[in-house]
């Protein structure tokens, strides 16, 4: 009986039996399969919705950028450019009063907001956000909003989270359909962008390297594998 469930063990990804706790809902830490292993952009249009974190690209721990490709109105815009997940924790790029906004939701536990101290202009514009990461896992980093490149707001994210954001909230563009990420808009309706959303394009960059106790925990992880395949 040991023998077939040591063989089913395998050939289903099972083994190692991990005894973690949070970090096994993260794959990229867990070292299982991830259908999005391997990719380090993915570019999204308005009206997609409900992506849950499975089929998203996996920002956490990482350093990333989000550029968007706008156009406003005459009329001060608002609403949500893309988010993902919700009042529990999760992060959104937004128009506020005009004012490109990024705010990060920490377990529902406290919220940073990086704001332009401008509203956009009518018109087209390119909204990035880069989020530049200390390293390590659920830490800090620094993010920088710029528009048209020219940066317009920087500041800290003291906090983030190192495994999931939602199990049953997903990424947004063009609103936040679920609960909102930050008070600073209503969910729902209330949320959609007033004016166009070109595309979206989330990309992952290169950052300083784990410390040394994550990375020895990945490598025992990589050689517990390994083994049970062997």
């Amino acid at each position: 009986m040991q023998d077939l469930f040591t063989k089913e063990a395998i050939a289903n990804n099972v083994l190692p039996i991990d005894d973690r706790s949070i970090e096994r809902v993260n794959a990229k830490l867990a070292g299982r399969p991830d259908l999005m292993a391997g990719r380090t952009s993915l570019t999204l249009y308005e009206g997609m919705k409900g992506i849950s974190e499975n089929v998203f690209l996996n920002i956490k721990n990482s350093s990333l950028s989000i550029t968007a490709d706008v156009e406003v109105p005459q009329t001060p815009a608002h609403g949500v450019i893309i988010a993902e997940a919700g009042r529990f924790g999760g992060w959104s790029l937004y128009l506020k009063d005009g004012k490109p906004t990024y705010t990060y939701n920490y377990l529902g536990l406290q919220r940073f907001t990086i704001a332009s101290p401008q509203p956009l202009p009518a018109g087209k514009a390119t909204i990035r956000f880069d989020f530049a990461y200390d390293g390590g896992m659920g830490k800090g980093g620094t993010g920088t909003i710029s528009v048209n490149g020219q940066k317009v707001a920087e500041g800290r994210i003291e906090h983030t989270q190192c495994c999931i954001f939602s199990a049953d909230e997903g990424a947004d563009v063009g609103i936040d359909d679920g609960t909102p990420v930050t008070e600073d808009y209503e969910a729902g309706e209330p949320s959609k962008f007033i004016g166009k959303i070109d595309k979206v394009t989330v990309e992952l960059k290169p950052g300083k390297p784990l410390d040394k106790k994550q990375a020895d925990e990945l490598d025992e992880s990589q050689k517990l594998k390994q083994q049970a395949v062997e």
